[in-house]
C-alpha cells in the first residue's frame, strides 16, 4: 500500500535525522554545496543543497520544520517537477507516514450530514476535477525586503506550479449539506503542535468562496502522481490564485462554521495592511490589517543564471515564468536599458489562468561590459509590477520588477 511504501522509504533514508540540523546529515549525497546561483545572491549564499525523501536537491532554509527552496533553474518551464517542488511547514514534528486504512477526511460542523471520507472515497465517489495552479508561499522573496523583516528569509524559489487532480470542495460541501447560516469553513491537517501553547495550523475560507469557485479542490494527485509526503500526502487543499497559506497539507478535518473563524493563523498571522497595495511606508506599522489573499503579478528570469558571462555579438536566449492571481498573463516584456525601453517576449502555451506562463526572448550584448536585464509581466486586468518594491512588516506580496546581471565578454 502507499502508506507502507512511504514508511519504508523514509526509514531507509533516516527521515527523522534529516529533520535535525544540517550538520547532522550523514546519508550519501544528502548535503551538497550551495547552488551556483547562490554565488551571486546574498540571500542564498552559504545555504546548502539537501535531499529529502521523494525530493531532489533543494536549498535548505530551516530543518525544524523543513523549509526547502526550489533552485531558480526549475522555473524555465511551466510545470515544476514534484521532486523539485518547494517545502514549507509551520509546525514540528511533521507527518512522516499515513496509514490509508485508517486515514479519513472528516467533514463536520454546521452540516446536515457529517462525512468520513477515505482516499478511495475521494477517488471513486466524486467526479474528478483538474486545475493547473501556482502554489506560492506568502513570504516568497522576503529575504530581499529593505528594511529587513522577521520571518524565513526566502529567495524567489518558495513557489511551484503543478497540475492538481482531486475533488471540488463545492461537491464535498453539497454532499454534506450546508445548514442555513453557514458562514466559513476551517481546514486542519495532520501536523499538530507539540505543546498547548503553540497554536494548531488551521485556516479558513468563506463559504461563498468555496461554493462559487469550482477550482478549489481537495487534491490527491500532483502532476499525475500521488502527492509527495512533503507536499501534503494523502490530500491537500488547493486554492488557485491565493497564497499557499490556505493550501492546508495532510488535510484531515473540514469544519463548517456559522461564524467567523478566530484562530491564530487567521486573526494574528498572515495579515497584510488594509491598503490597496497591501503595503505601507517602510519601517512603519499598519493601522488596520486583513488576511492575505490573492497572488500578485510576478515574473522571473531563470536563464541565463544571474552573474553569467555571455559572448558579445551572439544572441542569448532568456527564459522564465510569469503568473498572477487568476486573471491570466497578457504579456511579458524585457528591457536591457534600465527600463527606458521594453520589448515583448514570446509566451509559451497557456495552461490556464492560475498557471505559470513560460516566456522566452532573444537578447544580444552589443559590446563588452556589464548589463542588467529586467522583466515585467502584465495580466489581463492590466495589473503589472512596480519598479520600487512594496513593503509591509511581514514580508509578503513581493512583486517588484526583477532583474539579472550579465557580463558581455
Amino acid at each position: 500500500m502507499r502508506s507502507h511504501i512511504i514508511e519504508v522509504a523514509y526509514s531507509r533514508r533516516h527521515f527523522l535525522s534529516l529533520l535535525g540540523a544540517a550538520a547532522a546529515f550523514t546519508g550519501k549525497n544528502l548535503l551538497a554545496p550551495a547552488p551556483a546561483e547562490a554565488a551571486e545572491d546574498p540571500i542564498l549564499a552559504g545555504r546548502p543543497l539537501v535531499r529529502y525523501p521523494e525530493k531532489t536537491d533543494l536549498i535548505l532554509l530551516t530543518s525544524r520544520p523543513p523549509q526547502l527552496e526550489t533552485p531558480l533553474r526549475y522555473f524555465d518551464r511551466a510545470i515544476t517537477p514534484n521532486e523539485a517542488f518547494y517545502v514549507r511547514y509551520h509546525l514540528f514534528p511533521i507527518p512522516t507516514r499515513v496509514d490509508l486504512d485508517t486515514w479519513r477526511l472528516r467533514v463536520a460542523g454546521h452540516v446536515e450530514r457529517p462525512l468520513e471520507l477515505s482516499l478511495a472515497d475521494l477517488q471513486s465517489k466524486f467526479t474528478p476535477a483538474r486545475v493547473v495552479a501556482v502554489n506560492e508561499c506568502s513570504g516568497n522573496g522576503r529575504g530581499y525586503f529593505e528594511p529587513r523583516v522577521f520571518g524565513g528569509q526566502w529567495g524567489n524559489g518558495a513557489m511551484g506550479n503543478a497540475e492538481w487532480l482531486g475533488v471540488r470542495m463545492q461537491d464535498i460541501l453539497r454532499l454534506a449539506g450546508l445548514k442555513a447560516g453557514a458562514a466559513e469553513v476551517s481546514f486542519n491537517g495532520l501536523d499538530e503542535p507539540v505543546a498547548p501553547s503553540v497554536p494548531d495550523f488551521v485556516k479558513s475560507l468563506r463559504v461563498d468562496h468555496l461554493i462559487d469557485n469550482p477550482d478549489v479542490l481537495v487534491a490527491y494527485q500532483m502532476n499525475g502522481e500521488p502527492l509527495p509526503m512533503l507536499n501534503g500526502f494523502p490530500a491537500r487543499l488547493v486554492v488557485p490564485g491565493w497564497y499557499a497559506t490556505y493550501w492546508v497539507k495532510h488535510l484531515s478535518e473540514i469544519t463548517v462554521l456559522d461564524h467567523e473563524f478566530d484562530g491564530f493563523w487567521m486573526k494574528k498571522a498572515y495579515r497584510i495592511p488594509d491598503t490597496p497595495c497591501g503595503c505601507i511606508e517602510p519601517g512603519t506599522t499598519p493601522t488596520h490589517t486583513v488576511p492575505i489573499n490573492r497572488l500578485n503579478v510576478r515574473s522571473l528570469i531563470s536563464s541565463p543564471q544571474n552573474g553569467a558571462r555571455v559572448p558579445v555579438g551572439r544572441a542569448v536566449t532568456l527564459k522564465g515564468v510569469a503568473f498572477d492571481g487568476g486573471y491570466g498573463i497578457a504579456q511579458v516584456e524585457i528591457s536591457g536599458d534600465g527600463g527606458a525601453t521594453w520589448r515583448r517576449a514570446g509566451l509559451g502555451r497557456d495552461l490556464g489562468r492560475y498557471s505559470f506562463r513560460e516566456w522566452s526572448a532573444q537578447w544580444t550584448p552589443a559590446k563588452p561590459g556589464a548589463f542588467r536585464l529586467l522583466v515585467r509581466a502584465t495580466n489581463r486586468a492590466g495589473e503589472s509590477q512596480p519598479f520600487e518594491p512594496l513593503w509591509n512588516p511581514s514580508g509578503y506580496l513581493r512583486n517588484v520588477v526583477e532583474h539579472i546581471d550579465l557580463t558581455g565578454a
